[in-house]
């Protein structure tokens, strides 16, 4: 117990340590997207939705936004499709290189998300957790995570699932520096960003 009590509190000083480092390194980029979004589609720079946090609390999370004002309002909902109309020409750049994800840095500044952890939730899945399933809100949620690394879109959801509730019975300071080095080959390569075409449980919130 005093080891995960240490490790909790090396892993948040670890969080706002990168985060402010991360945040001063891209402060050109997100100002450069910032305006981009604005000088090219009316409304807002960010889109924020509600999602579920630590024990299930409810947080606002934000990211650049990369489809039409009002979007989920028009056409399909919630959906997005690959080829949606609804998302910007800007925001087809910002999706595909997951720059539309790092506004949620500033979540991490909050404490409400860290850098590492489960991918925060829609609140409609916390009626669609079994008893063990909600374990996975027992962590913080995080910007990457374990199912991220290893398969993200191109796994099913129950899989994605097992594999956040693997990291939150084996988390680490190890097991986030690997994550964190896994994330950066990922993004680079592009890996699971596409889902299986066979597919029938596609969730809908993975890149809104």
């Amino acid at each position: 117990m005093f080891e995960k009590r240490i490790y909790w509190i090396v892993k948040r000083v670890f969080d706002i340590f990168l985060t402010i480092l991360l945040l001063l390194i891209l402060s050109p980029l997100l100002l450069a997207v910032a305006l981009a979004i604005k000088l090219s589609s009316p409304g807002e720079i960010f889109f924020k939705q509600q999602r579920l946090g630590l024990h299930g609390k409810v947080f606002w999370m934000y990211k650049f936004r990369s489809m039409v004002s009002n979007a989920v309002n028009i056409g399909s909902g919630m959906f997005v499709e690959k080829d949606d109309p609804r998302i910007t020409r800007i925001g087809r750049i910002l999706r595909k290189t997951d720059i539309d994800e790092l506004p949620q840095l500033f979540n991490v500044l909050r404490g409400d998300m860290s850098l590492i952890g489960p991918r925060p939730a829609p609140l409609h899945h916390l009626k669609k957790y079994d008893k063990r399933q909600k374990k996975r809100l027992s962590v913080k949620p995080g910007i990457t995570g374990w199912a991220q690394v290893n398969g993200r879109l191109a796994l099913y959801w129950p899989e994605r699932i097992e594999l956040d509730l693997w990291y939150v019975e084996n988390n680490s300071l190890w097991t986030d520096i690997r994550i964190l080095m896994k994330t950066i080959t990922v993004v680079l390569y592009r890996r699971g960003e596409t889902a299986r075409e066979d597919r029938k449980d596609v969730d809908p919130f993975m890149k809104l």
